[in-house]
């Protein structure tokens, strides 16, 4: 594999090192709706971890209160021994944590390279143009006679994720990565994970795909109600199979 990444890579830990994300009693409100009620879970650097969860359960909540993007929000959200529960967005964004939100939030008056270009870079910056091409050959084929908008769902999608990738961000967040893409499409946002992964990155991940979960999580946590109800790794799967059939109803 060629070196992806120039930033430098934060130090792998072991299975009982301490958690690069620590989440404690989180609560969350959207106005005066209480929508997360306690959620706690840790990922630790150098792992991909998957929200599971039915429709409505608090996944998207849960990193969107991660990212400060929620009106209230008390407990403890730790990242690399920071205490972020009190902080803007902004200031979150600078410890080198990244949001891909469900709706991609691609400019449609921009083309692409205006679209990747445009979120400031932290922590001395991330991925260049030509890392990311190498990832996503798609989005050079159409940097820049495409808007935005007018890419495919699954061309949106990598160039979302290669945003974040180019901001320096080493702690990333995606949200619904595969929805609504072709099975081929889906397969290379797996692969473009597990490389980003052998390279250093942490994912906190959400997805209704279990089953490509399952191809790329280290570790599982059941989200019902605004809670962690459960979570088991990766190898353990097989034994707890029922029990997902009876969590997301699959």
């Amino acid at each position: 594999m060629s070196d992806v990444v120039t930033a430098p890579k934060p130090a792998a830990q072991s299975a009982g090192g301490a958690p690069l994300l620590e989440v404690r009693d989180l609560q969350a409100w959207y106005g005066e709706s209480h929508v997360l009620h306690g959620v706690n879970f840790d990922v630790r650097t150098g792992e991909v971890v998957t929200l599971l969860g039915r429709n409505g359960a608090g996944k998207t909540s849960t990193l969107k209160s991660i990212m400060g993007m929620i009106g209230k929000r008390t407990g403890s959200v730790k990242f690399d021994g920071h205490e972020m529960i009190k902080l803007s967005s902004d200031r979150i964004a600078r410890l080198g944590v990244a949001i891909c939100p469900e709706e991609r939030g691609i400019f449609a008056s921009l083309n692409v390279l205006e679209n990747l270009m445009l979120p400031p870079t932290v922590r001395g910056g991330g991925l260049s143009n030509e890392q990311i091409f190498e990832l996503f050959p798609n989005l050079k084929e159409r940097l820049s006679s495409s808007q935005g908008t007018k890419l495919s769902g699954g061309e949106q999608q990598m160039l979302a994720i290669a945003r974040i990738l180019r901001t320096g961000a080493r702690f990333l967040m995606l949200d619904e990565p595969t929805e609504g893409l072709a099975p081929v499409i889906i397969q290379q946002i797996g692969r473009t994970i597990q490389r980003l992964k052998s390279e250093g990155f942490t994912i906190l991940l959400v997805e209704q795909n279990f089953r490509f979960a399952s191809t790329v999580a280290d570790r599982f946590y059941i989200v019902e109600h605004g809670k962690v109800i459960d979570g088991f790794a990766n190898s353990e799967l097989e034994a707890n199979m029922d029990k997902l059939h009876t969590y997301l109803g699959v």
